[in-house]
């Protein structure tokens, strides 16, 4: 490099945005993710004595660190570091990488580490392309991804990589990164006088999100469209902030984690009858941009294996919703969505339901048995087989109840539903204890067996092995 390259680089640093200007060049600068990179961790020992041999995958959202994490590992090893973005990069770029780390290596005995940015982003014949160089040692790989690797990322990639997982930053963190870039006279603006009142910090703390990035880049913003005062002063008022960082982009792909996540917390917010929590959840997914058919339709399944009986109105509530949002639409189809959340949340719970997944796990375990013949159908062959013969139909009787086997023969005494205690279920425990008993009484039944219930895992195998005429997403 000449000189006057080695100016024009001078001149972009110097011009470069201050998240970039202010991230951190060495493990004593990096903040955050101390259960990754604080002292005595393991990562932090094998940056620090230059001694990384093993693949890593940084995974986490933006702003917490991934990329100024692998910049970190460039500063401090004596191998040579690549850098590659998935989003522009292919396989030609990879090949170029290759054949000089070989070259590097062959000529110098020196390692290559490479990072990959956004590595999800590769598909599966770009991430099969690093195998075999990861595999024989040519390079020491690093990826970060936004998304999941267990799912986003190769199995093979995956399983010869340390994965770490980067969380969102802490408010105290954000602080610490915000008055850093105050008072730092190189990187920073620590030979301007710049005044951020507490409010305005607190203000792009909390809505900065856990991004450092962000909050930064707000920062920037509001420093540099602000008059100095006559003293040369610059103020950072609430409002300042407020305009700078104004409404923040949700992380929220609608492919990817964040999708998932938050419809799970929606969900188990509205099954732990939190309405505060739901309503928040709620709002998320709909800020985010989120298909309202897309909440309903988990709201339905939510009223049917959630609440149940317990308010079997549940489900009603539920599809009404889903039809009104049709007619209407947004955003006055809000209304009835939050109508659906709330009643939900708000409604005795049951998940009685389940126990449907008990019988088809007995037929799938013992095979299904025959149809006792008085149950079957008596309009074909009740001359000829006695089809039906047998069978007392219960509205004779005055309580239009009439105890008589419906079970095969075998199976009388088991017992796969047993309701809740909860609302409307709360009567039909009652009147289904009396029924039952009476059965068992006419039938001599000697004993119930009630069948044990399943794990989610047996049950997700069950729902598996239906056939599909509908997505729930």
């Amino acid at each position: 490099m000449d000189l006057f390259d080695h100016a024009v680089q001078e001149a972009l640093r110097a011009e470069a945005p201050l998240a970039f200007r202010m991230r951190p060049r060495t493990l004593d600068e990096f903040v955050g993710q101390e259960e990754i990179v604080g002292p005595g961790r393991l990562l932090r020992r094998s940056i620090e004595a230059d001694r990384l041999f093993s693949s890593l995958i940084f995974w986490g959202p933006p702003g917490s660190g991934k990329t100024t994490l692998a910049m970190v590992i460039a500063n401090q090893t004596k191998s040579h570091f690549e850098s590659l973005s998935a989003v522009f990069a292919g396989k030609s770029e990879l090949k170029e990488v290759i054949e000089k780390a070989l070259e590097r290596r062959r000529l110098y005995r020196q390692r290559t580490i490479l990072f990959v940015d956004e590595v999800h982003r590769w598909n599966k014949a770009q991430q099969d392309a690093l195998l075999p160089h990861i595999e024989n040692g040519t390079v020491v790989f690093i990826g970060a991804t936004t998304e999941n690797p267990y799912f986003e990322v190769i199995g093979a990639l995956v399983s010869r990589s340390r994965i770490f997982q980067l969380r969102p930053l802490e408010n105290h963190h954000i602080r610490t990164i915000l008055e850093r870039a105050l008072k730092d006279p190189q990187r920073g603006y620590g030979k301007r006088s710049i005044t951020l009142t507490d409010q305005a910090l607190e203000h792009i703390i909390r809505v900065a999100g856990g991004d450092a990035r962000n909050a930064l880049n707000a920062l920037e913003l509001a420093v540099e469209s602000t008059l100095p005062d006559e003293q040369g002063t610059i103020t950072i008022t609430l409002e300042i902030a407020q305009e700078s960082i104004q409404r923040r982009a949700v992380l929220y792909d609608k492919d990817g984690d964040a999708h998932y996540d938050t419809i799970s917390a929606f969900i188990k917010s509205v099954r732990g009858s939190d309405p505060d929590a739901a309503l928040y959840w709620l709002a998320k997914m709909l800020y985010a941009g989120e298909d309202a058919r897309f909440i309903l339709r988990r709201l339905i399944i939510l009223a049917g294996e959630d609440v149940g009986l317990a308010d079997p109105l549940g489900l009603v509530v539920a599809t009404a919703a889903a039809q009104a949002f049709e007619y209407v639409g947004l955003p006055e189809g809000i209304y009835p969505l939050v109508e659906a959340t709330l009643y939900l949340a708000t409604a005795p719970k049951s998940n009685s339901a389940m126990a449907y997944f008990k019988a088809f796990q007995l037929i799938e375990q013992e095979g299904a048995q025959a149809v006792p013949t008085h149950l079957q159908d008596e309009s074909r062959d009740r001359q000829a087989l006695g089809h039906g013969v047998g069978y007392r139909y219960p509205h004779d009787s005055p309580d239009h109840f009439l105890p008589q086997q419906y079970l095969p023969r075998s199976l009388l005494g088991t017992i796969f539903y047993r309701p809740a205690q909860q609302g409307y279920e709360a009567m039909v425990r009652e009147r289904l204890a009396s029924w039952r008993k009476a059965q068992r009484e006419a039938l001599g039944i000697q004993e119930e067996k009630e069948v044990p219930d399943l794990n989610p895992e047996e049950i997700q195998g069950i729902k598996s092995k239906h056939k599909v005429s509908g997505r729930i997403d």
